[in-house]
């Protein structure tokens, strides 16, 4: 079963970001996401046309690998449960 129809899930995520502001996560924009999913993907779960999605994930775990090492630099720093509320 598939999330989100057309929209690929993107406005349940959407929903989702400022919870996660609420506990001071960071989020990212980028995302991997197949409009109408059922035509992305073959009877045996494989994508139909991998390159899309393959060039979607390198951008966002390279956006994601960047906000790691730049809050861990910041967490050694200046760690948060030094900051007051």
């Amino acid at each position: 079963m598939f999330y989100g129809g057309i929209s690929g899930g993107l406005r349940a995520v959407e929903h989702l970001r400022p919870v996660f502001a609420e506990v001071h996560a960071m989020t990212i924009r980028d995302t991997v996401s197949f409009a109408n999913a059922w035509d992305h993907f073959a009877p045996d779960g494989s994508l139909v046309d991998p390159k899309r999605g393959e060039e979607a994930i390198a951008i966002l775990l390279d956006r994601l690998h960047w906000w790691a090492e730049a809050l861990r630099r910041a967490r050694t720093e200046r760690p948060w449960h030094r900051i007051a509320a």
